[in-house]
């Protein structure tokens, strides 16, 4: 079977800075941060006091209530954003055939409210005040099979976890299920609500974590000299993957091509990246040769981005290694400066962001990029969005284990 062409019909949004895409893409295009101190929980005692939190969430506003009870905040997101894409799409799931609906959809932790709320149960009130749905609501699985029960999809289902990778590797993989015949549409994208005391203190433990806990809108800057860690965010980011003629067929609103993919592993260091960005230039090119393009017909790079000291410099190596004398020319920006680093959904959010980028010729900017840092030396579009015409964008996703995956789309006229 010859590969068929993937498109994107639908998108849905759950970020700091609202729920739906509208108020994320405003807040990226208006240079806003989605990070604010802490309301979840008390933090005070914590070294880390700030992050990306959708403290405006309320679970019944968007979903039943026997949902709710079953869900962590993780899937409650994940179907948030499900939802919006759905409508979006105009995907009409009684008339389509429930086998050739699929699911995949990411997480890099899962349920992790859960099992902090359930183990603090266990060591407080004994084993017998553990609630029955504590393993349905952490598995990592939760949000994909929350998905495929919501819209009756039997077609594979399954979850993507390869930590700060996981949504792109899901987006990628529900790109070949559609490419090689196995399904028609594919729910896909990635979900994390990991803001939480343990993850907090784990990620903080590890120094991973800015502790600009005074200024938190200035905390999250990536490529910048005063950089100091990632700013620990949640959200959700799904998009509906669809066969074109598919799409075609029932009239559905198309609002990019997805054209190429791919995934490698570093295979050197559990939490650190390659100094040599030998991993990520991998994925890189092979995800071009996979849209069967040239380097210099990539207009625009969403970039992994953390603002971590070491991540920044090896991404930017890595660009510069693929694409060489145009690695100068080609916009790169990173959107976590804006909403913090979700993790395993943040592949899935900024997909979303490549994607209104072409539509709508305009680079969403890094802000808070003062002074470029040492071996960042790329087109980052500091602070303000810049208008720019994008045929081809790339979105880069590195995470944890070594894992690298990045994801081309072109735009859909």
């Amino acid at each position: 079977m010859a590969d068929r062409r993937v498109v994107v019909t639908g998108m849905g949004a759950v970020t700091p800075f609202g729920v739906t895409v509208d108020p994320y893409w405003d807040g990226l295009i208006e240079g806003r941060s989605g990070i604010t101190p802490i309301s979840l929980f008390d933090a005070s005692p914590f070294d880390v006091r700030i992050a990306g939190e959708i403290s405006a969430f309320d679970a019944e506003k968007h979903l039943d209530r026997k949902i709710i009870k079953r869900s962590d905040r993780f899937a409650q997101f994940a179907l948030t954003a499900c939802d919006e894409a759905v409508r979006m799409s105009g995907l009409d799931v009684q008339k389509e055939d429930a086998e050739r609906l699929a699911v995949i959809f990411g997480s890099g932790i899962g349920g992790l409210n859960e099992l902090e709320e359930q183990f603090t149960r266990l060591v407080t009130k004994g084993p017998s005040k553990v609630s029955a749905f504590t393993i349905p609501k952490l598995m990592v699985n939760a949000a994909s099979g929350n998905i495929s029960i919501a819209y009756g999809a039997k077609g594979n289902s399954i979850a993507i976890s390869s930590a700060c990778a996981s949504a792109t590797n899901a987006m990628g993989e529900a790109m070949r299920h559609i490419r090689h015949g196995q399904a028609d549409v594919v729910f896909t994208g990635g979900s994390e609500a990991a803001v939480t005391p343990l993850a907090v203190a784990a990620f903080a433990a590890m120094k991973a974590l800015s502790t600009r806990n005074d200024d938190p809108a200035r905390a999250s800057r990536p490529f910048d000299r005063d950089r100091d860690g990632f700013v620990l965010a949640e959200g959700a980011g799904a998009v509906i993957f669809e066969e074109l003629e598919h799409a075609k067929r029932r009239g559905a609103p198309i609002f990019a091509e997805v054209i190429g993919f791919a995934s490698t592993s570093d295979a050197d260091h559990i939490a650190q990246p390659s100094e040599s960005g030998e991993g990520a230039t991998a994925a890189m090119s092979l995800a071009i040769q996979d849209a069967r393009i040239s380097p210099d017909q990539v207009d625009y790079i969403n970039a992994h981005g953390t603002s971590t000291p070491l991540g920044d410099v090896a991404e930017t190596v890595a660009i510069k290694r693929v694409f060489g004398n145009w690695a100068k020319k080609v916009v790169v920006s990173s959107t976590k400066s804006s909403i913090g680093h979700s993790l395993g959904a943040s592949g899935g959010l900024e997909i979303i962001a490549t994607i209104l980028a072409a539509k709508n010729s305009v680079v969403p900017p890094t802000i808070n990029l003062d002074h470029p840092g040492d071996g960042c030396d790329l087109d980052y579009c500091p602070k303000v969005a810049r208008d720019r015409k994008i045929r081809v964008g790339m979105s880069n996703s590195f995470g944890f284990g070594g894992h690298n995956a990045c994801i081309v789309i072109r735009r859909w006229d």
